[in-house]
């Protein structure tokens, strides 16, 4: 009897764990409920979520892109500069990376790691930890703004701080890991490397001030216009996803197919070492372990969990501050470090960054936890 293929394997588990899921899901709610509460969710995502957070992105992406235009992002590379060596082991030239990431999203650390004059300053293993190094901050204004949107700028603050915290943790996890099994990489970086258009500061100005501004503000709306269509994927599937693991029946007291609706597994699971989370993170309600579930992924999905935190009286100023430092370090990193270091030609070390950034996300979000309770008591 010939035996079943591997991808017949694979739609057989597929099969087993989807009907698993909409089976337990359906067995609570009711079939029609559930089908009814993931199109609500997800419609209501899309309206409520999505255009508010593509809103921040074209308004963020017009001031990031007018900051490059004028020099900003330059003068803050050079303030920056200093504090590269001491603290990530990277040449200065790396700061423009953290800008860049910070404006944008973590791919602009490749754009800058393939330019063939930035990267002749660093040595192999360097380059490749500049992936960790990049991630710690992506997405970060976005998620700052988000976060000041909800009145707790002191909880964005000390956020960034943890993110910080994480952002050295990772790069220098990455470069012992790197050296240690790999001592060849301890070399300059060749000339090999793909060479592409080269940062903005380096373009010469020909037009006038109104253009350039102009210019940079249109073009820097269309790149948030671009990124808040990326995001929609993510939010609208993730983050539809973890509400129905993560809410229940919600304020209508029974399922009746309204949004945001769900069986509370996720909080379920984590209450069963819920002393852990209260500790490390100043947890007090289970639900909001979503966020740093969800920031796994895509930051801009979790992103979109906190207008249901908000709502539901959960959203306090320690949980943002944890939000950001997670958020920022993480950023979706398990999406984006495997096609981040192929496109760099050092998949053999996939594995240690993600090792690496693991452990610098959750070490963000617990200096986050104690720095908010130490200034709290100021």
């Amino acid at each position: 009897m010939k035996k079943p293929g591997r991808s017949t394997v694979e739609a057989l588990v597929f099969l087993a764990l989807i009907l698993t899921v909409f089976s337990l899901l359906g067995s609570r709610m009711g079939s029609g409920n559930m089908l009814k509460t993931i199109m609500n969710t997800a419609h209501d995502l899309l309206l409520n979520t999505v255009f508010y957070l593509m809103g921040i992105t074209v308004l963020t992406g017009a001031l990031s892109k007018l900051m490059s235009e004028f020099g900003v992002v330059i003068l803050l590379e050079k303030i920056l500069r200093p504090l590269m060596k001491p603290l990530y082991n990277l040449p200065g030239v790396a700061a423009l990376g953290a800008v860049m990431t910070f404006l944008s999203d973590n791919p602009a650390i490749i754009a800058l790691s393939k330019d063939k004059k930035f990267s002749s300053y660093f040595k192999k293993y360097q380059l490749i930890s500049l992936t960790n190094f990049g991630t710690a901050f992506g997405m970060g204004f976005v998620v700052i703004i988000t976060m000041v949107g909800y009145g707790e700028l002191k909880g964005a603050v000390v956020g960034l701080a943890g993110a910080v915290v994480g952002s050295i943790i990772s790069t220098r996890l990455m470069q012992r890991s790197c050296l240690k099994d790999f001592p060849e990489l301890d070399s300059p970086v060749s000339a090999g490397i793909q060479e592409e258009v080269l940062p903005e500061e380096e373009k010469q100005h020909k037009d006038g001030v109104f253009m350039r501004f102009l210019n940079a503000v249109l073009d820097g709306g269309k790149n948030g216009v671009d990124l808040g269509l990326q995001i929609i994927p993510g939010v609208l599937i993730i983050t539809t996803a973890v509400i129905m693991i993560t809410f229940g029946v919600g304020e209508a007291g029974v399922y009746n197919g309204s949004s945001s609706q769900g069986v509370p597994i996720l909080p379920w699971l984590a209450e069963k070492i819920h002393w852990v989370f209260e500790w490390l993170f100043g947890f007090t309600s289970m639900e909001l372990i979503a966020f740093p579930m969800t920031a796994l992924g895509a930051v801009g999905a979790a992103l979109g969990l906190l207008p249901t935190f908000h709502s539901a009286g959960i959203l306090d100023g320690n949980a943002v501050a944890v939000f950001t430092a997670i958020g920022m370090c993480w950023s979706g990193y398990l999406s984006t470090h495997t096609a981040m270091l192929d496109s760099l030609g050092y998949r053999k070390v996939i594995s240690k960054a993600l090792g690496a950034h693991t452990v610098a996300g959750l070490a963000a979000g617990i200096f986050a936890h104690f720095l908010y309770l130490l200034i709290s008591l100021i």
